[in-house]
């Protein structure tokens, strides 16, 4: 407190007195205390004094403060000085059984309180240490108001035992202490609060800073709606720069480089087809909502769970604004994450644009351009003569800047981690070191990083780091988006007589629409004959949809290099090259279960999968450097890059997740269906399916994402009935011929290490998925015709299936079908297998004989089995989650009831069960879910499974049973209950 008001001037004989009336309990420790009397009213006024003239005062201190050090610690200490102040006027209001005139501290007391006694000398601390909550950009509002509430609770709380210790608490009643107890620990602590609001108003009058940084109602109402381009963000930020000088030389240079990006078009024109105008970025850039985060160890930002604790806030030119003024930013970078497509660059061109010159210096080092082996220093001295052409040291560049705080925007942290593996995932906290040093050389800098969230957990943060993700677009965006994108092209609609793209129309989209880079590619594909509007206004298929964007760009990149002469069925056919080469990037990404490549792993992959070609190569088969090239023509595909010893390192990754899930779908499709086109007479012989390159690609990643399921379920409708019935006999063919696969054609395209039979099961796993979504729906003598038993050998592949997945791929295998056990017309077992549309019902009832291959509704005698702890103890080898969850539920059922599990009972004409099955159902059921008939149904097989019980565990099922019946007594005919009674007296 004394500190604060230093730097806010105070006067120094006042301030002496404040120190001696705050610090003398504290003093007669070291005897520099007399015998006088101190009073707590006197520090009270005292403080309600100074601090009242320097509140007055911090205007005109923070005009005469050189530089952005001196600024934040007058901002400090001035908030410092109002939270102080707040709690000392809610205070003198309250209602004390005692007068604060009155609180006289003697020798005696100052000794007690510095630990002579039992009194606490907390609150004499606090007040000449104050540390006190402090607004920061990213505390939502009532996040601020509950700690400075609990802080003033702790206060309150101080000086309530700091006065229990004092003569006058001895004078008062036990109603007064009472009374006292509840206006210093209940009703000071929020009169604070309420003192500290009104004291903050003037704080943000005479401070910008203030006016942004975070609590106050009236900034509340600021934060809806939709926001154009940061604009606003120079208002802000001119009132806090006021001591800066305009900038010259190559600091000039920088900044008129960063304003011209506002002018150009937010796309590159080429990528928009004649009289289709791309808008410019200052025109077509919204603020992005967000949610923001501070850092605490070293995981959090990549997971989705961990952001949803984070509330959406839609104010981000006024958070910038605090984050950029606040001084924890001079000591980490701001991490803003987002997903490709995100606007995560865009927003560092704005930023950098709009920051004013006077008092920032925004340099933007785009992490793909400069040499990733650099460090930090020379990498921007490489941006900044990349953008101005002139070299420049950083020392001098901030020099020429005139006193602005450097304002560093690294752009694509992603990029260096993904290109250059774990070299770099310590270079955020490069950054903060980088900012130590400036800030010990006397040039404090603030630091913004943008990364995708994908990568966020492979990097280290440093103490203190913030992250701020941007959120998709909300449907108030989207309709602003579409409305600058329309009146920018009123006249080239008019003049192509198209109708403009509307918000019912992109609303059918809205997983893509909230993307900017993925909106921005609906609106490009519609200008092509309204391509996104049919007449009747329904929305496309969503496979169709993704077929239709994806070709339609791919057939206008090769119409730009075909010439004007090439046919419509040649440029078809060079579209779909380019979609099989994109294709390959999908299942690069999909075999690798990530969502990035490397260039040199797709290199890797094309040459193993296809072969060393010739560069005078085309088609399918191109080698890779072709594909690079038609790869870097589609700005749907993200290709980053990073410069390490001279040599670009380059990796892809599609802008959303499913543009890569519908290629790799369409590849397998279209792979799995040569099948059938190269071999037409194969029903008629015994060759060999040629199915080696089906298998490399579709031997390392199931097919059973949801996504991938929908899109394979819409492309295999789109088949005429005749070539699915033909393509799924091939498959079924392929699945019988695969068990005996001993080879690997491909035998150096790995992008993952897998044990040949886990590859084995993926494979398989596949083709059936293939078949049953070609079929409809199938059953397990379809689908293994040689087998003498389908039905186990059903089960065989299952296990094989589930050993080559893991948990989560498991679960969608299995939610991506339904079983259906029954008999066919001779009475031999069947099972038919669909593929399962919406949500998961519960599974049909076992029927026992069916299990153990009775003929349906068999009515013969009961039978058991002996090897129940077999069963019990199988559960347990297998050790997998599923199964070890159900043994835990089923471990009292055999340790108490384990005869009764193998021991069935069969009714004519009804499906057999289990008496175990039976007692449980009357048990937990409340025979609620039976009819009077089946009640007395299931009772009687009670009864009759307990006649083969072994005789240790008969009264063990008895105590049950009776349990029940007493339960369903009224309900069972006279016979059943006398019987029952038999058995359980």
């Amino acid at each position: 407190m004394s500190d604060a008001l230093v730097l806010l001037g105070a006067d120094p004989p006042r301030l002496a007195a404040l120190d001696r009336s705050l610090g003398g309990v504290l003093a007669v420790a070291t005897g520099g205390v007399s015998d006088g009397l101190l009073r707590i009213a006197d520090a009270r006024g005292r403080i309600l004094g100074l601090g009242r003239d320097a509140v007055r005062g911090v205007g005109a201190r923070l005009g005469a403060a050189d530089g952005r050090v001196e600024r934040g610690e007058l901002l400090r200490a001035a908030h410092t000085v109002v939270v102080v102040l707040g709690w000392f006027e809610a205070l003198a209001e309250q209602d004390l059984p005692f007068s604060l005139d009155a609180v006289r501290i003697t020798r005696g007391d100052q000794l007690s309180l510095v630990g002579a006694g039992e009194a606490d000398a907390g609150f004499a601390r606090a007040l000449l240490a104050v540390d006190a909550p402090f607004p920061a950009p990213h505390l939502a509002p009532e996040d601020v108001a509950r700690e400075l509430l609990g802080w003033y609770s702790a206060l309150s709380g101080r000086f309530l035992r700091f006065v229990a210790g004092l003569a006058v608490w001895d004078t008062l009643t036990p109603a007064g202490r009472d009374a006292a107890e509840r206006a210093l620990t209940g009703a000071l602590p929020g009169a604070a609060c309420v003192h500290y609001d009104s004291l903050y108003v003037q704080l943000a009058q005479q401070a910008p800073e203030f006016g942004f940084w975070a609590t106050l109602t009236e900034h509340r109402a600021t934060r809806a709606g939709v926001q154009r381009a940061l604009a606003g963000i120079e208002a802000l930020l001119a009132g806090t720069a006021s001591h800066a000088r305009p900038p010259v030389d190559v600091a000039a240079a920088l900044a008129r480089s960063h304003e011209a990006a506002l002018s150009r078009p937010v796309l590159d024109a080429a990528s928009a087809p004649d009289g289709i105008r791309v808008p410019a970025l200052e025109e077509m850039y919204l603020d992005p909502d967000f949610r923001v985060r501070p850092v605490a160890g070293q995981h959090g930002p990549a997971d989705e769970a961990w952001w949803e604790r984070a509330p959406v806030r839609e104010d981000l030119t006024r958070y910038l604004a605090g984050a950029l003024t606040s001084a924890g930013q001079e000591r980490t970078p701001l991490l803003v994450l987002g997903q490709p497509g995100a606007g995560k660059s865009v927003l560092t061109r704005v930023l950098a644009a709009r920051l004013p010159a006077a008092g920032f210096l925004p340099v933007r080092v785009p992490l793909r351009d400069v040499r990733a082996e650099d460090d930090l220093q020379e990498q921007i001295e490489q941006a900044v003569r990349a953008a101005t052409g002139e070299r420049v040291t950083w020392p001098d560049l901030v020099r020429s800047a005139g006193g602005a705080v450097p304002v560093l925007l690294l752009d694509g942290f992603d990029e260096l981690l993904q290109t250059t593996g774990v070299h770099h995932n310590d270079f955020l906290v490069r950054v903060a070191r980088f900012q130590e040093r400036e800030a010990e050389q006397g040039r404090p800098l603030l630091a913004l990083v943008t990364s995708r969230t994908s990568v966020a957990d492979r990097a280290r943060y440093p103490d203190g780091m913030v992250a701020l993700r941007l959120e998709p677009f909300r449907a108030a965006q989207i309709q602003q988006w579409l409305a600058v994108w329309n009146d920018a092209n009123a006249a080239g609609f008019a003049a192509r007589g198209l109708r403009p793209l509307s918000w019912e129309v992109v609303s059918r989209h809205a997983a893509l629409a909230a993307q900017p880079l993925l909106l921005m590619m609906l609106a490009l594909y519609d200008v092509a004959d309204n391509g996104l509007q049919s007449d009747g206004g329904e929305p496309l298929d969503e496979a169709d949809l993704y077929e239709e964007l994806l070709f339609s760009f791919a057939r206008r990149e090769v119409g730009k290099t075909s010439g004007d002469m090439a046919s419509d069925d040649l440029l078809r056919e060079r579209a779909e090259l380019e979609m099989q080469r994109l294709s390959l990037v999908a299942f690069a990404l999909l075999n690798r279960r990530r969502q990035w490549v490397s260039a040199a792993e797709l290199d890797e992959d094309l040459a193993a999968l296809l072969g060393r070609s010739s560069a005078g190569a085309s088609g399918f088969r191109t080698p890779l450097g072709a594909a690079e090239v038609a790869l870097g023509r589609f700005y749907f595909v993200q290709r980053a890059q990073s410069v390490r010893d001279g040599h670009v390192l380059a990796t892809y990754e599609f802008l959303h997740a499913t543009f890569g899930e519908y290629l790799a779908v369409r590849l397998a499709l279209h792979v799995l269906s040569a099948l059938v086109q190269n071999r037409p007479a194969l029903a008629l012989g015994d060759q060999r399916v040629d199915d080696d390159l089906a298998y490399a690609l579709l031997s390392y990643a199931p097919l059973s994402g949801r996504q991938m399921l929908r899109f394979a379920g819409a492309m295999a409708a789109r088949m005429e009935p005749a070539e699915r019935h033909r393509l799924s006999r091939v498959l079924i063919r392929v699945l019988d011929q695969h068990e005996t696969r001993t080879g690997d054609q491909h035998p150096a395209y790995r992008p993952a290490t897998l044990r040949v039979a886990s590859r084995h099961g993926l494979y398989g796993a596949n083709l059936v998925l293939v078949i049953l979504l070609l079929t409809g729906g199938t059953t397990a003598a379809e689908l293994f015709p040689g087998s003498a038993n389908p039905v186990s050998a059903w089960h065989r592949h299952a296990l094989l299936w589930r050993s080559a997945l893991n948990e989560e791929q498991w679960t969608d295998f299995a939610l991506s079908m339904t079983l259906r056990r029954s008999w066919d017309a001779d009475g031999r077992r069947t099972l038919d297998v669909a593929p399962r549309y919406g949500a998961p019902a519960p599974p049909d009832p076992v029927d026992a004989n069916w299990l153990y291959r009775y003929p349906r509704g068999h009515g013969g005698p009961g039978w058991s089995r002996p090897y129940w702890d077999e069963i019990w103890h199988k559960m347990e080898v297998s050790g997998g989650t599923n199964d070890s969850l159900v043994r835990h539920v089923m471990d009292p059922v055999f340790a108490w009831l384990g005869p009764s599990v193998t021991t069935f009972v069969a009714t004519e004409g009804e499906p057999a069960t289990s008496l175990a099955h039976d007692l449980l159902h009357l048990l937990l059921s409340g025979g609620v879910e039976l009819t009077d008939a089946e009640l007395e149904l299931t009772y009687r097989r009670v009864l009759r499974g307990m006649e083969t019980l072994p005789g240790s565990h008969v009264h063990r099922v008895t105590a049950l049973l009776a349990t029940a019946a007493g339960r369903d007594d009224a309900r069972l005919p006279a016979d059943l209950r006398s019987e029952i009674y038999s058995f359980t007296r």
